[in-house]
């Protein structure tokens, strides 16, 4: 098993610098495969999910559709891969980011009875509340 950073996840998915795409095609290509597979930590997908939006200006469809796909993806080990499944179905029709449902979650596995935030978007959510 190999570890993949965002910025290898960034150059395959985008194709977009001329030197390390390349690099990151045939090391995703070469080296992950079911047997050896390419470890994707959540803090890479949060990051992924934010460079994307922010210097890629993806929208939320097709960053959902990026994710999809890494999650789906035999080569690829996910990190608590029950969890970013869960977080990416949530962060689907809800108002917050993705980082924040996978906190959310994260926190209720914990055994977490709520979760407060100032944000009042993620406070939509039934396990979040904004502090009194």
């Amino acid at each position: 098993m190999i570890g993949l950073d965002t910025n290898i996840l960034l150059r395959y998915i985008t194709q977009d610098d001329p030197e390390q795409s390349p690099h990151a095609t045939r090391l995703i290509e070469n080296r992950c495969a079911r047997q050896s597979r390419g470890r994707i930590t959540l803090a890479v997908l949060c990051e992924l999910v934010w460079v994307l939006r922010s210097a890629y200006g993806y929208g939320k469809p097709q960053i959902v559709a990026v994710l999809d796909q890494i999650l789906i993806t035999a080569e690829f080990e996910i990190e608590n891969e029950e969890l970013a499944w869960k977080a990416l179905e949530v962060w689907r029709t809800g108002p917050a980011d993705y980082a924040d449902y996978l906190l959310v979650l994260a926190n209720q596995a914990a055994g977490c009875e709520q979760t407060y935030s100032f944000d009042a978007k993620l406070a939509r959510h039934p396990a979040v509340s904004l502090p009194d």
